[in-house]
């Protein structure tokens, strides 16, 4: 048997293991994730390195392997795990072991450590006198200044000395070396939690919320932890249920996990975390700089805080003991990772619990098909919350036709009931919200005479308008100047189809000058603190209207809202995917959940060109039960998940011919595993290859073929296959799989 071992997991280091022979004695104990002991070098020096793969392929001249020197006893620690953890996703999504160490093990890039240095007197008070009246004799002001300070304080921070007295290092390092002085230096970690907020009141759970609490930790308690899905209408306290869990394991000497969809959920989620933990939360997002990261790593490691907050990176938090892992707006894509190894947030954290004994909760107003199914199903425990917390009601909600809209001379992208409820809540000083799911100043540019639309040269998309004048393509980031005629025909009737925010923004301040608007898209959230910034503006009425895409509408709590305008309801619809009646429902609602958290009731308007929709109808109902039995039907028929599995194998080449043959070779061998025993409606389907729906980015052509079956394990048991094929395939093509893939490429 053989070892692959890593010699430094440091993330930036991590480039390739080293193999090592694994000695008879060794063979029963050892598991992937150990540290070991190995001679390294030509000195065969003894260093720890960490076992990613044991294999009985020798890699090398097995008569020049070294053997591995012996385990390190206390090589259950937090690294192992991760290193464990690491190994099941390359084993359950396809990806290298280098890559999937990278995806769960902090950076840990060379990051200055963070020191506090404090200069503190010495010497008696006689002794500075006598040494600030030589330093006045002498004309040394700065050494004047400083020992008159000294002379108050015993204390004073070294920065502080240096800025605010403007005395030198050197003038400091003279009153050392006279015995007057030290300088004291404490090491202190980057703390990325800028709240200040006081402690809020713990609220009273109701019966309901209680009993969610209960059953949870009284299968934890009785070491039968297991998964849980709270499905709760909006604004049913939720997080109220989550804060109490957490508390309850911190209790326990636990850890807790808190992931969030959107970075702009953070500040808000940690607000109220913070009110209730103080200085034992803390955030991971890819908005922290990498001495953030790593400080936070650390601290957590080291037991300094209890309860991380973050998007799916955060599930790798090395927390040595966690107790409880919760998932909130589990329904959303953005727990999907769009980059190798193509994991799941929800599927890892089920066997991150699992490796700690820890309790897995998911939330969601509008479960994902996958979490409901599987509560049907009796793999989870499902709760439901059918009641607003405030003792309000959902909002009433108007669904407006807008072919009929135009029919009647109303062609502003406006129906005339939004534009009614807006001037009400403008009168009354209450706010409103307004979602449109697109992004730039126009969708697409196109020629009135010709057809022709703009089209991105390394791409097969359309370019978009934005205001600067520009052209942009969203996918590689190639810009050019708008174009005043049609370069196909030289026709000068070319224009943008104008439905973006920034237009929104434009027409709200013609019918509405008085108006104070906000907009929360791609375009305004660029820079660190943005999100904070636009929602904290937002939620102390400093706007009277949010305009934003789907960032705005995911999980955010604001009492004063009462009016949710949704512009393009249907767009999400027109996409050639099989979970687009998911999406635009669970949008919907979402975005509906928005008004009317407060005292007052909401209302919204859901405008589209499909009213007859189920997804639009049981969303304007808030009915989520009847749209899941007809959407599961649906799948059904189909073979879609979660009824069945699929593996997407994507092929991206940089010749078309190339690519198309290495997809269909890819897809011969699957097919052999295909047995022709079993029913038509158990069998195992292969769709394609074909060219992806976006058949070429940035120069790249791609290709794409599915595979669905009923058994997982049989899906990660082909792609071992095809990557065992690839790995001896000597063409320059990149190859990656998705399981159960969010969106189809």
């Amino acid at each position: 048997m053989y070892a692959d071992i890593i010699v430094d997991i440091s993330h930036e280091k991590l480039d390739r293991p080293f193999q090592y022979l694994v000695p008879a004695g060794l063979e029963p104990v050892l598991e992937e994730g150990m540290c070991v002991k190995i001679p390294f070098g030509k000195g065969n020096r003894l260093i720890q390195g960490y076992v990613i793969e044991l294999t009985m392929q020798c890699k090398f001249d097995p008569l020049k392997m070294k053997e591995i020197h012996s385990v390190v006893k206390s090589s259950a620690g937090v690294e192992a795990g991760m290193i464990r953890l690491a190994a099941w996703i390359r084993k359950n999504y396809g990806s290298t072991m280098i890559q999937a160490l990278k995806t769960v093990l902090p950076a840990k890039k060379t990051v200055k450590q963070l020191e506090h240095r404090t200069i503190e007197r010495i010497a008696d008070r006689e002794t500075l006198i006598a040494a600030l009246g030589e330093a006045g004799r002498k004309k040394q002001a700065a050494r004047e200044r400083l020992l008159t300070q000294l002379l108050e304080n015993e204390r004073i921070p070294y920065e502080w000395v240096t800025g605010k007295l403007g005395v030198s290092g050197a003038s400091i390092n003279g009153l050392v070396q006279n015995g007057l002085i030290r300088v004291v230096t404490d090491s202190a970690y980057r703390n990325p939690v800028r709240c200040r907020e006081q402690s809020g009141e713990k609220k009273q759970l109701s019966d309901k919320q209680q009993h969610i609490v209960d059953e949870v930790l009284s299968d934890f308690d009785g070491e039968k932890p297991g998964t849980y899905l709270i499905h709760g209408i909006t604004g049913s306290g939720k997080t109220e249920v989550y804060m109490e869990l957490v508390e309850q394991m911190v209790a326990r000497g636990r850890q807790a996990i808190v992931l969030i969809p959107e970075i702009a959920l953070t500040y808000q989620t940690l607000l109220r975390f913070y009110k209730r933990f103080g200085d034992r939360v803390s955030v991971m997002n890819s908005t922290l700089s990498a001495g953030e990261k790593y400080d936070q790593c650390e601290r957590a490691k080291k037991g300094e805080i209890d309860v991380i907050i973050g998007p799916r990176s955060a599930l790798f938090t090395p927390f040595p003991n966690i107790g409880v892992i919760i998932i909130d707006e589990e329904h959303e894509n953005s727990y999907k990772s769009e980059s190798t190894p193509k994991y799941h947030a929800r599927e890892t954290a089920k066997e991150v619990a699992r490796m700690h004994g820890a309790s897995l909760v998911l939330g969601s107003a509008t479960p994902s098909l996958e979490a409901y199914y599987r509560a049907c199903e009796g793999e989870y425990k499902l709760f439901t919350l059918k009641e607003r917390l405030t003792g309000g009601t959902l909002p009433k909600v108007h669904t407006v036709d807008l072919r009929e809209e135009l029919r009647e001379g109303n062609r502003s992208i406006f129906s005339r009931k939004l534009q009614e409820l807006l001037s009400d809540r403008l009168q009354r000083g209450e706010q409103s919200m307004l979602f449109l799911n697109r992004r730039g100043y126009a969708g697409f540019i196109s020629c009135r005479a010709c057809g022709h639309v703009m089209k991105c040269p390394h791409c097969d998309v359309s370019l978009s308008e934005h205001r600067d004048g520009r052209l942009v393509c969203h996918y590689c980031g190639y810009a050019q100047p708008k174009v005043s005629n049609c370069p196909s025909c030289g026709s000068r009737y070319i224009m943008g189809f104008k439905a973006g925010t920034q237009q929104i923004e434009d027409k709200l301040k013609e019918l509405y000058p008085q108006a104070r608007v906000l907009r929360m898209d791609a375009d305004t959230t660029k820079t660190k603190d943005s999100y904070e910034k636009i929602l904290s503006a937002f939620s102390n009425g400093e706007a009277d209207i949010l305009i934003g895409t789907q960032m705005i509408v995911k999980g955010h709590d604001f009492p004063n809202v009462t009016l949710v305008g949704i512009i393009a309801a249907d767009l999400s619809l027109s996409i050639g995917d099989y979970r687009a009646g998911e999406r635009t429902f669970q949008l919907l609602t979402q975005a509906a959940g928005r008004a009317g958290r407060g005292a007052r009731a909401g209302e919204v308007v859901i405008q589209t060109y499909q009213p007859e929709h189920y997804a639009v109808v049981h969303a304007a109902n808030q009915d989520y039960e009847s749209f899941y039995q007809e959407e599961i039907l649906y799948r059904e028929m189909l073979g879609y998940p979660p009824v069945s599995h699929m593996l997407a194998v994507q092929i991206f080449s940089q010749e078309e011919k190339s690519g198309m043959e290495l997809a269909g070779y890819l897809a011969r061998i699957a097919s052999g595993f295909i047995e022709n025993g079993e029913s038509p409606a158990c069998r195992m389907m292969i769709l394609g290859p074909a060219p992806a729906s976006i058949g070429r980015i940035n120069d790249i052509f791609r290709f794409v073929f599915y595979i669905k079956y009923g058994k997982y394990d049989k899906l990660v048991q082909i792609k071992d296959v095809l990557e065992e094929k690839l790995s001896q395939y000597q063409g320059k093509e990149n190859v990656q799989f998705d399981f159960d893939p969010m969106n189809v490429m």
